[in-house]
């Protein structure tokens, strides 16, 4: 018995040992995530499955996540004639083992994206949509500018309580922006993160320029955006003897869209950074971004989980399916 015991103990030690360097060489394999944090890639990709024949431009992200809804402008549904807002998506991901992006596009029927934009259509141009979420009265409001009756362009807004679940809530508007609005073109509205000032495009002045306007208090949104004309204020810092568009505003950064001098060919896009309340001389992305062709409307975006910010934005160079598409891709910001 005591002979059988210790052949025992011996298979049982025997075992523990093999079970110990099981475990050993389980601690010893390479882990696969060699990519803790994600990178959008430098290298431009064209939104081919979005892009049509015709003109594809003004595109805003309205909801920033792995699977993006976008409303942009787009004039193929009159083969050309006239631009109105169409809904899409892209979705992309990054695998950490082997630090590949894979970015996809599709132009889809949401249900809710689709009474938005039915209502948000005019019988003139509907250009620059812009989304944002009010923190004051809970609403979320979609802003653009539309073809008015003497065919220039006025700023509009629409807002709705925020979609949950299969619920489709009712959407007001749209409604003229009376605070800014005048009988010239207002154009491409874009907030800063607080929400108190309002940046965008008008030519009432001869050529256009940005402007902004500032909301004290805790006046909503839309009360806001009701009030009667006040003149806007320039942004002088921006200013050229060319045309300065589409302004986009994301945290401390200022993107444009400007043909002034000294540019690579048409509209070029440019980013300021906003120093000690005043913002910088702007700065042209230079040849990774802008071509002799025009570039035009950026739009930033973003991920927790990747080291750098991505940029969305339209041209018409010649690689695209023809007229102005959409283009994306990563960008480190100062």
């Amino acid at each position: 018995m005591k002979k059988l015991s210790l052949q025992n103990c011996l298979v049982v030690f025997l075992g523990i040992i093999a079970i110990s360097l099981s475990l050993s060489s389980c601690k010893k394999t390479e882990n696969p995530i060699k990519f803790p944090k994600g990178t959008f890639p430098d290298s431009t990709l064209i939104l081919s499955d979005i892009n049509s024949a015709y003109d594809d431009i003004n595109m805003d992200l309205y909801v920033l996540a792995d699977n993006i809804f976008l409303l942009f402008s787009s004039n193929r549904n009159s083969t050309g004639e006239q631009f109105d807002l169409v809904q899409g998506l892209i979705s992309y991901v990054f695998d950490q083992t082997s630090g590949e992006f894979g970015l996809g596009a599709e132009i889809t029927q949401d249900a809710f994206m689709t009474n938005l934009v039915t209502a948000a259509n005019t019988d003139g141009d509907d250009l620059g949509p812009y989304t944002l979420f009010s923190t004051v009265d809970g609403y979320l409001y979609t802003l653009l500018a539309s073809e008015g009756t003497g065919g220039d362009l006025d700023l509009f807004y629409l807002k709705n309580m925020p979609a949950t679940g299969n619920n489709i809530p009712v959407i007001q508007g749209p409604f003229p922006v009376t605070l800014m609005n005048t009988g010239a073109d207002e154009a491409y509205i874009s907030f800063d993160t607080n929400q108190d000032t309002a940046y965008f495009g008008s030519d009432f002045e001869g050529n256009f320029d940005i402007y902004l306007q500032t909301r004290t208090g805790e006046t909503t949104l839309s009360g806001w955006l009701d009030g009667g004309y006040s003149a806007p204020v320039k942004v002088d810092s921006l200013q050229s003897s060319g045309e300065d568009k589409c302004p986009f505003v994301f945290k401390k950064i200022l993107l444009f869209a400007s043909d002034r001098p000294g540019g690579l060919g048409g509209f070029d896009i440019y980013y300021s950074v906003l120093k000690q309340g005043k913002w910088s001389s702007p700065v042209n992305f230079g040849p990774a971004v802008n071509t002799m062709y025009d570039e035009y409307r950026p739009v930033i975006g973003y991920h927790v989980d990747f080291t750098n910010n991505f940029m969305i934005f339209s041209s018409n160079r010649p690689a695209g399916k023809g007229g102005y598409d959409l283009y994306f891709r990563g960008i480190d910001l100062p």
